[in-house]
């Protein structure tokens, strides 16, 4: 798995994937892929050129394009301005910017919690910032 963001493998915006993606290291995409991406211990980026028609799964995933398909992350799901998702999310955490598009259903691990502990503070919530944090306590 790679550690630093300049030593994550790259899909160039003229690269076409047709079929399944898997593996280990951090990937930055910026083509067009229809299919699976599979990345379970690693970062998945989708840039802003990027075209993709997949189910992904990964530990955590950064949305700067365009994706129709669900999303499984272990960890982190980023929905960053100006991306466009089609389709479901199930993370540990999720983060959507301003001007972020998303059409379909989110379920954040460890849901339940967060919402008992919600429910049982009597203090009132603080401000969101311009875009939102979802599923951190």
């Amino acid at each position: 798995m790679a550690t630093a963001e300049g030593s994550a493998a790259s899909i160039g915006k003229s690269v076409q994937i047709h079929g399944e993606v898997k593996g280990s290291e951090d990937l930055i995409v910026d083509g067009t892929i229809e299919g699976t991406i599979t990345l379970s211990e690693s970062r998945l980026t989708i840039g802003p050129n990027a075209h993709v028609k997949a189910n992904v799964a990964a530990r955590d995933v950064i949305l700067l394009g365009a994706l129709v398909g669900d999303i499984s992350a272990s960890g982190r799901v980023e929905l960053r301005a100006g991306s466009n998702l089609r389709g479901d999310i199930r993370a540990g955490r999720l983060s959507i910017e301003e001007n972020a598009m998303l059409s379909g259903k989110v379920e954040l691990a460890g849901t339940e919690r967060t919402a008992a502990t919600a429910a049982s503070s009597p203090s009132a919530p603080a401000p969101a910032p311009a875009g939102a944090l979802f599923g951190t306590t």
